[in-house]
């Protein structure tokens, strides 16, 4: 685990073993209480933004890790990591400590501890790093007991062509942030601190609308024109809570990540008429109501026919296979757009990075997906060719570090 020079030049230099032992932190910051406290200069790269006003922070410390129940930011990455061969439990707690380090300086606007381009940390961009544990590192670890049960290999559906650049992995960060050079900066820290523990396995890269283009709250559009994410949990009421954190175990406060990368048909979906795409999904279009009603947020009738008898809403059109009655068992969608360009043909390779967070796969996830692969009329222009399961364990405070009520 080699040296870096810190930022900013000087005579001194730290070392990630100085990290991870504590000795070389006073060449960088003096620690309080175990919270790292840098120097004026490198925090008042983070007091303000380049427009001189204050930068857009999300709070990195909490029971829960942020970037789950935080407001959807308009650039991700998630990258998943392999672990190198012998690594196990005291490893991983040097890698989390370090890679935990990393994300609450750079999520705060501070540079990461000698980052040789301090000045990309500036702005933070509401910039938010969530880390997941895959099957595979429970294992490494030691630590199967504690395993959600049903963080694990998903079952086969039918519709799946996975293929395994997309799919898999014993560590995931997803980053999130309203500006892309933040993204990059932080996706580059990430991925040089861990290194010495794990290679990388894929990533992936998604967006959304650009940050302010629209109205806070205001349901997204994905690539195909559909608004994508009208039914979802309310964070901060009794229904998130209950659909969404993991409440008992060393998992408490924690959550668990389905990642299904899904490539959208785009030519054979350009060819389908407004009123085939609306009766495939079961809304309008344009402003995304329910077939059977005026609004976004209407609820759907699915009881209502038309003149000649036939439901308004399909029996297999999308909202009614993904429909779950009960809040507290829906999925927490965070869904992303990826664009991988087109070939020489013309053909676009676009779609969804479908991120949906669930205190409980097995209850929650699967039963959903059996529904949509079975026979949601969607599968025509949509193909899953990614999957990944990770358990994302609680937050920490200023002492502490992500993975510690599990590697600590």
């Amino acid at each position: 685990m080699g040296e870096r020079p810190a930022a900013g030049g000087g005579g001194h230099r730290l070392t990630r073993r100085g990290l991870l032992s504590g000795g070389a932190l006073a060449a960088a910051a003096t620690v309080t209480g175990g919270a790292v406290v840098t120097s004026g200069a490198e925090a008042s790269r983070g007091a303000t933004a380049a427009n001189g006003g204050a930068p857009e922070v999300v709070p990195f410390h909490g029971p829960h890790q942020a970037g789950v129940a935080t407001p959807p930011q308009a650039h991700a990455v998630f990258v998943a990591f392999d672990l190198r061969k012998g690594v196990g439990r005291e490893a991983l707690a040097r890698m989390m400590r370090l890679l935990t380090d990393d994300a609450r300086r750079l999520t705060q606007g501070r540079p990461a501890l000698a980052d040789t381009e301090p000045e990309l940390a500036e702005l933070p961009a509401r910039l938010s790093v969530t880390f997941g544990f895959g099957p595979g590192l429970f294992d490494a670890a030691g630590v199967a007991e504690h395993r959600p049960e049903s963080v694990a290999a998903l079952p086969a559906f039918t519709i799946d062509r996975l293929r395994r650049e997309w799919s898999g992995g014993d560590l995931l960060a997803q980053i999130c942030a309203d500006d892309p050079l933040t993204v990059t900066h932080a996706l580059r820290m990430i991925v040089k601190d861990a290194r010495a523990f794990a290679r990388v396995r894929w990533t992936q890269r998604g967006f959304r609308r650009a940050a302010h283009s629209q109205p806070g709250g205001t349901t997204q559009r994905n690539v195909m024109g559909q608004l994508d994410g009208t039914v979802n949990p309310v964070p901060g009421t009794p229904d998130f809570d209950r659909a969404v954190w993991i409440e008992e175990g060393r998992m408490s406060g924690g959550t668990t990540l389905v990642l299904r990368r899904i490539r959208a048909e785009m030519e054979t979906w350009d060819a389908a008429d407004t009123t085939a795409k609306e009766f495939t999904v079961g809304r309008r279009l344009a402003d995304g109501a329910p077939l059977t009603g005026g609004r976004e947020h209407d609820e759907p009738d699915f009881g209502k026919l038309t003149p000649v008898g036939f439901p308004v809403i399909s029996e297999y059109a999308h909202i009614r296979r993904a429909r779950v009655p009960d809040p507290g068992l829906r999925m927490l969608r965070r869904v992303y757009n990826y664009d991988e360009g087109v070939g020489a043909d013309g053909t676009a390779d676009c779609g969804l990075l479908f991120a949906a967070y669930q205190a409980d796969i097995a209850r929650q996830f699967i039963p959903v997906q059996r529904r949509l692969a079975e026979a949601d009329l969607l599968n025509e222009w949509t193909t899953p060719i990614g999957s990944a399961v990770f358990a994302v364990p609680p937050g920490c405070g200023p002492d502490g570090w992500i993975g510690q009520t599990l590697l600590g």
